[in-house]
């Protein structure tokens, strides 16, 4: 991604010359196959087609998140991406919903939601904004794919627009005795690699960001417990809805992504409470299909590097830290970290004031993703085991307490500056997960009870129609040329 987006937009800078060193011999994490809807945004700033890209990538349309079992078993809801409803008089829809709940109407917050209303029933269209009295018009999306072969596809680009691959493992590097940079990388082969800023991708290990330049780890396990997950893919079978769906499990929660030709799959778990012999057979044996493969294991600890750019090292992905995939971010952090390199792309001066405001930002991406994390565990009602005994009792952090209380108190969810998860997303998972409001906004009460009540249920048949109308997701990939792999009979 970094090699890609950097010679894409720089590529044309005088005496810029980018090489990607990257060895065939070290496994990657590749996991990370469900995206948020910025990655949209990624595609398009790389020029990539985005039927091409769908094709080489093997991937499928995503239109939100299912939680399945995590207020209690039994349940479920969606966190869309999109809408839901329709502002009125100057405030947001959900006020209007809580006072529908509060005149006795029950629907749920998902049927006001076209992304979660279509999802659901396999369908998928792309958002149209020349349409701005269609629901169709805040419709967002995003894609889950074949983590591998996107790769390969950003390499072969990176690679058209002047980047040099080098095969090899790095096992040592090479310090500037003046000012402590990176002055080298060497390989297993001996070659060595000069250059004036290296951008460590190197994992969990932080070959550079850690091992030379020791930034530090901040450790969040007391809120996000979880420490280890395994994965397995499986072959096609049940259902392919543009979704990507969490499971609440009894030490953690299973993953489902279906792609055109497999489904993802993985169970993150805390050890405290989990063997890993235990994780992999309660994975095994929630699969839609059989399994392609041997499970894999990974080790992981909850946090962020607390300097993501010290001196000439920049760390993108796992080696700038580690947060569960629950909400799809783990490509967007990489995504967000990439645009904010290239805002502060520096000389060779390396203005440390610049790269403080770097880091700060780094840090603020993972404080708000974590709380919205947290969210999930600590809003729910499961008593069936230790672990979530744990998280439903656990002390929460001061800005999560906070928006939880002030929504509880009148139903109002505030979003922080710039963070990440709109208002929608909040909003989705706090009522998804059981927070209840006392009340709502004042101007609700603007409309009669009547109208309101109407209004609600003009709002549902609109959404529920527009769904029916919209074609099934296979039949949209199939007309872009992609070829789907169909369940075994």
């Amino acid at each position: 991604m970094a090699a890609a987006a950097i010679s894409r937009v720089l590529g044309e800078m005088p005496g810029l010359a980018i090489e990607l060193v990257e060895s065939e011999a070290i496994g990657t994490v590749g996991v990370g196959e469900a995206t948020i809807p910025q990655i949209v945004l990624f595609n398009k700033m790389l020029g990539i087609d985005e039927a091409e890209f769908m094709r080489e990538t093997r991937a499928t349309y995503k239109l939100g998140i299912e939680f399945v079992d995590w207020l209690h078993p039994g349940h479920r809801y969606v966190h869309p991406f999109g809408s839901y409803g329709l502002d009125m008089k100057g405030i947001e829809f959900h006020h209007f919903w809580l006072k529908g709940r509060a005149l006795g109407d029950a629907t749920p917050l998902d049927a006001y939601s076209l992304a979660i209303v279509a999802g659901v029933q396999g369908r998928f269209a792309h958002p149209r904004p020349d349409q701005p009295g269609s629901p169709l018009s805040k419709l967002g999306y995003a894609f889950q794919f074949d983590a591998g072969l996107y790769a390969r596809f950003l390499r072969r680009l990176a690679e058209a627009n002047g980047v040099r691959r080098t095969e090899g493992r790095i096992v040592t590097a090479e310090r500037d005795a003046e000012n402590g940079h990176v002055a080298a990388v060497v390989l297993d082969s001996g070659t060595r690699i000069a250059g004036d800023l290296f951008i460590d991708c190197s994992g969990f290990r932080g070959l550079l960001i850690e091992g030379e330049m020791q930034a530090g780890f901040e450790d969040w396990s007391q809120w996000l417990p979880c420490d280890r997950a395994v994965a397995v893919p499986c072959a096609n079978g049940g259902d392919r809805q543009p979704l990507t769906r969490s499971t609440a499990r009894a030490a953690g929660w299973q993953w489902r992504i279906p792609l055109q030709h497999r489904i993802g799959n993985g169970y993150v778990y805390a050890s405290a409470h989990l063997s890993d012999d235990e994780a992999a057979a309660t994975l095994l044996a929630h699969l839609d299909g059989a399994p392609l493969g041997d499970p894999r294991f990974l080790r992981f600890a909850a946090g962020h590097r607390r300097r993501a750019w010290v001196g000439n090292v920049v760390a993108l992905g796992l080696a700038g830290g580690f947060l569960e995939p629950l909400e799809s971010t783990s490509i967007h952090l990489v995504q967000s970290a990439i645009a904010r390199l290239l805002t502060y792309w520096p000389t060779q001066r390396f203005d440390q004031r610049e790269i403080d405001r770097f880091n700060a930002a780094h840090v603020a991406d993972y404080l708000d993703i974590r709380d919205f994390l947290v969210l999930h565990y600590k809003a729910t009602q499961r008593r069936d085991s230790a672990f979530w005994d744990y998280c439903r009792t656990l002390a929460p952090p001061p800005g999560l307490a906070e928006k939880l209380a002030i929504f509880g108190a009148n139903g109002r969810v505030f979003r922080e500056g710039e963070e990440l998860f709109t208002e929608t997303s909040w909003l989705s998972v706090m009522v998804g997960q059981g927070a209840v409001a006392s009340g709502y906004h004042p101007a609700a009460d603007l409309l009669s009870d009547a109208e309101t009540l109407a209004r609600l249920a003009h709002i549902r048949h609109v959404v529920a129609e527009t769904a029916a109308l919209l074609p099934a997701q296979d039949d949209v990939l199939r007309r872009i040329g992609c070829d789907l792999l169909e369940a075994a009979a």
